[in-house]
């Protein structure tokens, strides 16, 4: 009952866009022993889940969405350094960026972050990345997984232009495509030929995850 205390807290407070409460709710999740990794999960995420439905229907504008990726960052400063210590094994790597012209990260750094929980090495590229310093990524850092993320209707086609890139450089074969993004679509993903079209960043997780996973342990 404590723990779902902290947890509610946790969401209430990025939902409220409320800075100081999420820095004291996460020191004190933590004093108490609160798993950090649920701290964030069953916590922060789904505040920022609602944040986000908020901003789908027009009850939240862009500079409340922004804002809310800005207290949960404050959270993570928190929790973050009681998750450094966790020596589990790798699950794999991915490299993940915002195509290049689109300068909206939140997505990105909210599906950033539950890949490093879940034990993956994550080489975040930024936002407004152009396509040559993807591949040069993917040359260079031999991920398993690239993720794209867009959430402007006319730079998505700047995740095809990356995919028929990779194929060029003889790349494409070696590394799984995952794209999201609030406009993107299975259908979309399709036609560029992405390997999966993530529909919120926890289902692009388990996607990431069962693609790294072998068989027999799933």
């Amino acid at each position: 009952m404590v723990k779902e205390k902290y947890l509610a807290s946790l969401k209430k407070s990025i939902i409220n866009l409320d800075f100081n409460a999420v820095v004291e709710v996460a020191k004190a999740a933590m004093d108490a022993g609160v798993d950090p990794h649920i701290a964030i999960t069953d916590g922060m995420v789904p505040g920022m889940t609602i944040v986000g439905e908020k901003f789908e229907s027009g009850e939240y504008f862009l500079s409340e969405l922004v804002v809310a990726g800005e207290v949960m960052n404050e959270g993570l400063k928190v929790i973050n350094p009681y998750i450094k210590g966790d020596s589990a094994k790798r699950l794999g790597k991915v490299v993940i960026a915002t195509v290049e012209g689109d300068n909206h990260d939140l997505g990105k750094n909210i599906v950033t972050t539950l890949l490093e929980i879940h034990g993956f090495e994550v080489v975040d590229l930024g936002k407004d990345v152009p396509t040559d310093k993807i591949i040069d990524a993917v040359k260079e850092r031999k991920p398993d997984i690239l993720g794209l993320s867009a959430l402007l209707t006319v730079t998505m086609p700047k995740m095809g232009e990356a995919i028929e890139a990779l194929k060029v450089a003889g790349l494409r074969k070696r590394v799984k495509v995952i794209i999201g993004g609030s406009p993107v679509t299975s259908e979309f993903a399709e036609s560029v030929g992405a390997d999966h079209c993530a529909v919120n960043a926890a289902e692009g997780v388990r996607k990431c995850t069962e693609w790294v996973t072998p068989r027999e342990v799933r």
